[in-house]
């Protein structure tokens, strides 16, 4: 009887959270519960659009000591 009880519960509790997903995937935050748990590290891991911005420095010496190029005679 328990495990019944327990297959029962498993199931609502299943519907319940895809329901609330559901509700909550257009808006902005979504509640902690229904966030990916991971790692706390690998949650905060900056995506790979975030990896590839340079700061407005790093912009201006790249542009102004590009690499140099040789034409080498063989």
């Amino acid at each position: 009887m328990r495990k019944a009880i327990a297959k029962v519960l498993t199931v609502i509790n299943e519907k319940r959270r895809d329901a609330a997903k559901e509700s909550n995937k257009k808006k902005k935050y979504t509640p902690k519960d229904l966030r990916m748990k991971k790692t706390r590290a690998f949650r905060k891991k900056l995506t790979k659009h975030e990896r590839s911005l340079r700061t407005l420095k790093q912009q201006k010496k790249a542009n102004n000591f590009r690499p140099r190029k040789y034409a080498i005679a063989a």
